[in-house]
C-alpha cells in the first residue's frame, strides 16, 4: 500500500514542468529517505545493535572519532548511513546519503560539529567525527548501515578533569600535621587517594564530594601525618572509567613535626601571653573608667561651683538691697527724730516761757494759770508716751533690720566656706586627672 502511494507521487511529479522537476526530484528523494530509514527501523527482525556497545572516552572541548566498520569491508559512498542517538528528538546526529551529507533533520545540538570521510567510507570506514565535545554529549550513539541491516553501538564518556591542589598545612595539638587535598570540576565523580614516597596508600579522612550546579564534582580529604611516615606526600585524583588522572605532591620540611610536649609549652606559652593581654586590657579599661568617673565628677564640682557663685552673687544683691533699704529707713528715723526734737524744744520752750509768765501774774491770775499749767503738763505727759512709743517702734524696726542683715551675712559666709571646698576638691581632682595612666 505504501509503495502504490510511492508511485502515484513519482508519476505527479512526472507530469511537472521541466523546469521544477529536478527540485522536486531532490525533495521527494530526501523524504523518501528519512521515511525509508524510519521504516528501517521499525521492521520486524532487524538488528538493535549485536553485543555490548563500545565505550570511546574524551575531554570536554577535544575531538573524538566513534569507530564504526563495515565487515567484510565493502564501499560505502554509494550507501546511507545513520549515526543517532534514540534519546533524543530528532535523533539523528548525521546522516549520509548516495554520496552527500543530508542533515535535513539534524539535532540542532550537533550543527557544524560531525562529519564522516567519503575516502573511508570507499573502504567501509563509517565513523563519526565529532568535535568540540561537552557534557551533553554524553550518550550512547548507534551507527545504522540499512542496506545491510547492521547496527553498531557505541558509548560515548565526556569527562573534566582539574588537578588537586593543598589547600591547608596545619597541626593539631599532638604535633601532628594535616594536609588538606581538593580538586574541583571533575565528571564523572572522581576518588581521591593519598600516597607516601614510596607510593603506598595511607589512612586518610573520609573523602568529602560535592556535586555543583553545572553537574561537576569537587572532592577533598583530609590526611594526618607524623614525621614516621616520612616527609614526602602525593594526592592523587583519578577516574578510571575515562582513563584520568591528576596529582600533586609536597615535600614537608623536618621542623613542622615538633614534639607534643614543644607543642604544649608554645601552647601554654601562648596561653599566658594571651592572659598578659586580657589583663592589659582589663586594666586600661578600668583606668579608663576611673578617669571618665572623675572627669563625670569634676563635672558635676563645676556645675555645683557655678551655681554657688551664681548664689553668692545673688546674696550680695541680696545684702546690697537689703543696706540700701536700711540706710532709707535710718534716714527716715534720723529725720523722725529730728523733727520730734524740734516739737520736744518748743514745747519745753513754751513751758519755760508759761511758768515765767506765772510769777509775774496776780494770785487769781495765777490759779487760772496754774491750771492752764496742769493741762499743759498733763498735754506734754500724753505727747512724751506718744514719742516713746514711736521710740519703741523705732527700735523694733532697727533690731529687724539688724537680724536681716545678720542673716544674709551668714548666708555670704556659708557660700563662701562652700565655693572654698569645692575649688579645693576640683583643684585636688584636675591633679588626679592630668596624672599618666
Amino acid at each position: 500500500m505504501f509503495l502504490l502511494q510511492m508511485c502515484r507521487m513519482c508519476s505527479l511529479h512526472a507530469g511537472l514542468s521541466v523546469e521544477a522537476q529536478p527540485r522536486s526530484f531532490r525533495v521527494l528523494a530526501v523524504q523518501l529517505t528519512v521515511i525509508l530509514l524510519l521504516l528501517t527501523e521499525a521492521r520486524p527482525g532487524q538488528s538493535q545493535g549485536p553485543g555490548p556497545a563500545q565505550t570511546v572516552t574524551a575531554l570536554v572541548g577535544e575531538d573524538v572519532v566513534l569507530p564504526c566498520h563495515l565487515e567484510p569491508a565493502a564501499d560505502a559512498v554509494s550507501s546511507t548511513v545513520e549515526w543517532g542517538r534514540l534519546d533524543l528528538e530528532p535523533r539523528f546526529v548525521h546522516v549520509w546519503h548516495e554520496g552527500q551529507n543530508l542533515l535535513v533533520n539534524q539535532n540542532p545540538v550537533y550543527t557544524g560539529r560531525t562529519s564522516v570521510s567519503p575516502e573511508k567510507l570507499r573502504t567501509g570506514d563509517l565513523s563519526l567525527q565529532l568535535s568540540a565535545v561537552t557534557h551533553s554529549d554524553n550518550g550512547r550513539y548507534r551507527c545504522l548501515f540499512p542496506s545491510q541491516r547492521k547496527t553498531t553501538t557505541v558509548q560515548l564518556v565526556v569527562g573534566s578533569v582539574s588537578s588537586p591542589v593543598i589547600t591547608k598545612i596545619s597541626r593539631n595539638s599532638r604535633g601532628a600535621v594535616e594536609l588538606d587535598c581538593e580538586s574541583k570540576g571533575w565528571y564523572p565523580e572522581p576518588e581521591l587517594l593519598w600516597l607516601d614516597s614510596e607510593g603506598n596508600l595511607l589512612s586518610a579522612g573520609p573523602m568529602e564530594t560535592l556535586r555543583g550546579p553545572d553537574d561537576l564534582y569537587t572532592v577533598s580529604s583530609r590526611l594526618t601525618v607524623e614525621k614516621r611516615h616520612g616527609n614526602s606526600f602525593t594526592c592523587r585524583v583519578q577516574k578510571t572509567h575515562i582513563n584520568q588522572t591528576r596529582l600533586t605532591h609536597i615535600q614537608l620540611s623536618a621542623e613542622l613535626f615538633a614534639d607534643a610536649s614543644c607543642s604544649s609549652a608554645s601552647v601554654g606559652l601562648i596561653v599566658v601571653s594571651l592572659l598578659g593581654l586580657v589583663c592589659a586590657a582589663a586594666f586600661v579599661v578600668w583606668k579608663r573608667r576611673q578617669n571618665q568617673n572623675r572627669e563625670t565628677k569634676l563635672q558635676h564640682q563645676s556645675a555645683k561651683t557655678e551655681q554657688l557663685l551664681a548664689e553668692n552673687k545673688e546674696n550680695r544683691e541680696q545684702v546690697i538691697n537689703a543696706l540700701m533699704e536700711q540706710e532709707n529707713q535710718l534716714q527716715n528715723l534720723n529725720h523722725q527724730l529730728k523733727h520730734e526734737m524740734t516739737e520736744m524744744e518748743k514745747i519745753c520752750g513754751n513751758i519755760e516761757e508759761k511758768v515765767q509768765s506765772v510769777g509775774k501774774e496776780t494770785d487769781s491770775d495765777r490759779v487760772k494759770r496754774y491750771l492752764e499749767l496742769k493741762g499743759i503738763m498733763l498735754e506734754t505727759k500724753h505727747q512724751l508716751k506718744l514719742r516713746k512709743a514711736k521710740h519703741q517702734q523705732l527700735v523694733y524696726e532697727t533690731e529687724t533690720l539688724v537680724t536681716k542683715t545678720q542673716t544674709v551675712i551668714q548666708g555670704i559666709k556659708v557660700g563662701k566656706k562652700e565655693t572654698k571646698n569645692n575649688k579645693e576638691e576640683t583643684s585636688e581632682d584636675v591633679k588626679e586627672t592630668e596624672e599618666p595612666c
